[in-house]
């Protein structure tokens, strides 16, 4: 059984430090070394400080969708308690928010330093599904993410102010966090035999466009068990939208790899 410790990991003079914040910057630092491990490995003219000039670029602009992302599928909570939109140390980030986000801070950066765009996704997107399995424990500190109620031996205990609804009476559910940072994992490790046989093959961007594809089967799975998601559409939810499009996005980009050498 999983149970969350709380929000609050420890204070310094007055001020709440919270596990949330810890996670996701653990998360950040660890992509970011994965990132540079690769570049080591396979992308030896790549220069570390162009490295960490793009991570600066993609940490602002994915942290600033994945807030806008959130705010936006939730407005009625937002609209009426505004100050809270900047809270984002009680969790509310959006991955799907961050992913774009982080794309168009890359193809921004990448275009105005006239850099291959594509070769940098593939590397970055390493680093970044390593930062997702990591920063996935973030949601259970938060006691969010959280699928159907179940009595498994490893069924997570939401507390009951967190609870939906329908779901009130309801102690354990599906802990939908884990099981999506486990299969980002093997995502991590489908990414890396692709990257090994097409870095240097004049395919740019197949890990990157793969990547969109792993990860949107996964979520589109994971959203069938999810309980806590804040926007429906159709009885869609709205993660559900979205990785269809990163989906047909990602076989639009593995089609046009397959039938051009280059980019």
């Amino acid at each position: 059984m999983f149970k969350s410790p709380g929000h609050i990991a420890f204070s310094i003079i007055s001020v709440d430090v919270h596990y949330y914040g810890i996670i996701m910057a653990l998360s950040i630092l660890i992509g970011i070394l994965t990132v540079i491990f690769f570049k080591k490995k396979y992308y030896t003219d790549i220069k570390t400080d162009t490295i960490l000039d793009i991570s600066f670029v993609l940490i602002i602009f994915g942290i600033i969708f994945a807030r806008i992302y959130y705010v936006i599928m939730d407005y009625s909570y937002f609209a009426k308690n505004p100050l809270e939109i900047f809270a984002i140390w009680n969790g509310g980030i959006s991955i799907h928010g961050a992913i774009i986000g982080g794309i168009l801070g890359g193809f921004w950066y990448t275009k105005e330093n006239k850099l291959n765009f594509l070769r940098y996704a593939d590397l970055f997107t390493m680093g970044l599904i390593i930062g997702q399995a990591i920063g996935r424990w973030g949601n259970f500190f938060n006691s969010e993410a959280f699928g159907l109620p179940t009595n498994l031996p490893w069924k997570l205990y939401i507390p009951y102010a967190l609870r939906p609804a329908e779901y009130i009476n309801y102690d354990y559910f599906h802990p939908a966090f884990l099981y999506e940072s486990l299969l980002n994992l093997i995502i991590f490790f489908i990414l890396l035999n692709i990257l090994k046989r097409n870095y240097n093959k004049g395919k740019d961007g197949t890990v990157f466009f793969s990547y969109l594809i792993l990860y949107s089967i996964v979520r589109i799975n994971i959203e069938t068990i999810r309980v806590d998601s804040v926007l429906n559409i159709s009885n869609l939810h709205i993660a559900h939208i979205a990785a269809m499009v990163l989906m047909f996005v990602g076989l639009c980009g593995l089609v046009i790899i397959s039938n051009k050498k280059n980019l």
